[in-house]
């Protein structure tokens, strides 16, 4: 068989190197003439022992999170200066890592206009004025079917929501009146937003899915209390929402119950001829997440008003704000 012949292709000589730019008329300007985002007198300060809050609070560099924090703070103050809502909606993890009594200060102080929370939030909240402690270890109970068991508050809970629901009660102030009309068996009710909302006549709504929460697994569930509680809730808060005109509302650790509904109060408040123009909304948690970033930041606040996002963890960062409100009204 007679060998193929080389079809190997010829050789292409490489292409020239593009030769590097010439800089030489490049056109440059003085640097005194530049806008510069940074400056040394924004820089922090070292810390003095025995310092006030108020010195460490001005010792920060005024640069980024440190200037949304007291933006924030100073919208806050404004707004309780004037008499306008400053609404709290706030996940579970809020009343979790002990941040209650910060909450309940600044309802007393009439600060804190109003509060929402989801489903999680009462059980918490319950717990730890029932027993002083809560938030059980997930991990070690679920394989036998013990997560989310515990019978007082399944059991106590839901016969909370049935009462309120026969006396046409939201879901929120059912369970606060039902603390504060059993307080001999809440000892450490003093740290429950639900109690306090209720002695006070602040709104404490609760917007529940039904499923979410370790109560709907009990027999003492009645849907038709939960929703028909929760709904009421959600037209309370959505009554508030109507009204802030010039004032804030900070979504604190829920990823997409609050924003959701926090956008349809909005939208229900605007329909019904409520302009909502001058509002302040703000997210804080230690993730972002579409949900909160997308329909309390940015949706509410684009046909007027601001919106900001504080990244941290709650244990930090609301006692930082709450110790700065207090300071900017001082």
């Amino acid at each position: 068989m007679a060998p193929r012949p080389n079809r190997t292709p010829p050789q292409r000589p490489p292409r020239p190197l593009i030769p590097p730019i010439d800089v030489s008329d490049l056109t440059t300007y003085p640097l005194k003439k530049r806008h510069s985002k940074v400056r040394v007198a924004d820089f922090a300060r070292p810390w003095t022992r025995g310092g006030s809050f108020e010195q460490f609070f001005a010792s920060l560099p005024d640069l980024l999170a440190v200037k949304t924090v007291r933006a924030v703070a100073a919208a806050i103050a404004t707004a309780h200066r004037q008499r306008r809502p400053v609404i709290i909606g706030i996940g579970a993890h809020v009343i979790k890592v002990g941040l209650a009594p910060l909450l309940v200060d600044l309802m007393e102080r009439g600060i804190i206009t109003a509060v929402a929370m989801n489903g999680a939030g009462i059980i918490h909240d319950f717990e730890l004025a029932l027993m002083g402690h809560t938030s059980e270890e997930v991990d070690a109970e679920i394989d036998e079917g013990r997560f989310g068991m515990a019978e007082d508050t399944g059991r106590i809970l839901n016969e909370a929501i049935t009462l309120g629901a026969q006396h046409g009660q939201g879901l929120g102030e059912a369970v606060g009146h039902y603390i504060n009309r059993y307080q001999g068996q809440f000892p450490n009710r003093a740290t429950s937003i639900l109690a306090t909302g209720a002695k006070l006549g602040l709104p404490v709504t609760v917007h529940v899915a039904i499923g979410t929460d370790i109560i709907h697994m009990h027999p003492a569930a009645d849907g038709a209390a939960i929703g028909a509680t929760s709904l009421l809730d959600f037209r309370r808060l959505a009554a508030v929402v109507a009204g802030m005109e010039g004032g804030v509302y900070l979504n604190v650790g829920s990823a997409v119950i609050l924003p959701e509904v926090f956008l349809k109060t909005v939208s229900l408040g605007r329909n019904l001829g409520n302009p909502l123009t001058k509002i302040t909304t703000v997210n804080m948690d230690f993730l972002s997440h579409y949900r909160p970033l997308t329909n309390v930041v940015r949706r509410p606040t684009q046909k007027g008003g601001k919106g900001y996002a504080l990244t941290g963890h709650h244990e930090i960062m609301l006692p930082l704000l709450a110790a700065a409100v207090l300071e900017q009204i001082r």
